[in-house]
């Protein structure tokens, strides 16, 4: 966990993370984890995340976005060449549309690939070459005065055979900004997708372990400091990896100490309490305060905050314009 950012009501979610990934692969870059040549750096990401529009913020860099995409979405082929009419008019910008719901609107992929797994099965991985999606000048791209551009990447459609626990498997639509993959490339960012599941278990760990929402704070920088006090215990237990035991259930399987998760890695921090130094001294025993008087009210009102975002944002250029002058 490298950063930590509330969101305001004025906030654009994928500004505020396209400078979060900007900072971070600026520092992989200057620390020498990155050179000339070496292949991008492969940024994944979930469906609440517009992968297209981080493609644009982050522009110069080298990188490439991995997104999953919603069932319902719909792309769009290149316009081909341009066709002249007897009332001439504009050019093409998008060809016929590539509906993910509808196979019928589907072209012969350009590859597919068939992998075997122990977890999920038989894994196949068809990709389709240079599909773009449809921008409009509305939410994010209503203030872009230039020509919307033509982002093209590659679709990958990632089926399965079954589900731990029989579940019924359903095909995931990833979309890579990079296009012209072979089927090494395919299965390298369909696998590198799978990987960012284990984020799922942190935020499990951060919330039912470490108690990141138990506490009800009402000050927004109160709620900040602990998002960071749990970030910084997070980062206490993947340091002591090494240095505690496991303590394992009888239903885990053993792992080797560089492999621990933080949450095995808690089970063993109280024993590595005892081996470390304590420059503080021991705590001294004192009485609680003696509180509010009995019979006296509270009369100070608790602020309340609303939930969720306050500013709606304009839904046409009028009324965009019409705003922002």
């Amino acid at each position: 966990l490298l950063d930590a950012v509330r969101l305001g009501p004025v906030d654009d979610a994928a500004e505020i993370t396209a400078t979060q990934l900007r900072e971070v692969v600026t520092r992989i870059i200057d620390a020498g984890h990155w050179k000339a040549g070496d292949p991008d750096i492969l940024i994944v990401t979930d469906a609440g995340y517009d992968a297209p529009r981080l493609t644009y913020l982050l522009a110069g860099l080298p990188v490439e976005l991995v997104g999953r995409l919603r069932s319902d979405r719909v792309l769009a082929r290149d316009a081909g060449p341009a066709r002249s009419t007897p009332k001439g008019g504009r050019p093409r910008l998008h060809g016929a549309p590539f509906t993910l719901a509808k196979p019928d609107t589907w072209h012969t992929p350009e590859s597919t690939t068939v992998t075997d797994t122990t977890r999920y099965g038989k894994a196949t991985a068809q990709a389709w070459d240079r599909l773009h999606p449809r921008l409009t000048r509305r939410n994010a791209w209503i203030a872009q005065l230039d020509e919307l551009p033509i982002l093209h990447g590659s679709l990958i459609r990632l089926t399965v055979e079954y589900l731990p626990g029989d579940r019924d498997p359903k095909p995931v639509w990833l979309w890579s900004s990079a296009t012209g993959l072979s089927g090494d490339d395919i299965d390298v960012r369909w696998q590198a997708f799978l990987r960012r599941f284990d984020l799922e278990h942190t935020f499990r760990m951060l919330k039912q372990t470490l108690g990141w929402t138990t506490p009800k704070v009402r000050d927004p920088h109160s709620a900040d400091l602990w998002t960071w006090l749990m970030i910084a215990a997070h980062t206490q237990l993947r340091l002591a990896r090494p240095l505690t035991e496991d303590l394992r259930r009888p239903w885990e399987k053993p792992l080797p100490p560089n492999r621990l998760t933080p949450a095995r890695v808690r089970r063993g921090f109280r024993h590595l309490r005892a081996k470390t130094a304590r420059p503080a001294s021991a705590p001294k025993p004192s009485r609680p305060g003696p509180g509010r008087p009995n019979g006296s009210k509270n009369r100070t009102t608790a602020p309340r905050h609303k939930v969720g975002k306050t500013v709606k944002r304009a839904e046409s250029l009028e009324e965009h314009y019409g705003r922002t002058g």
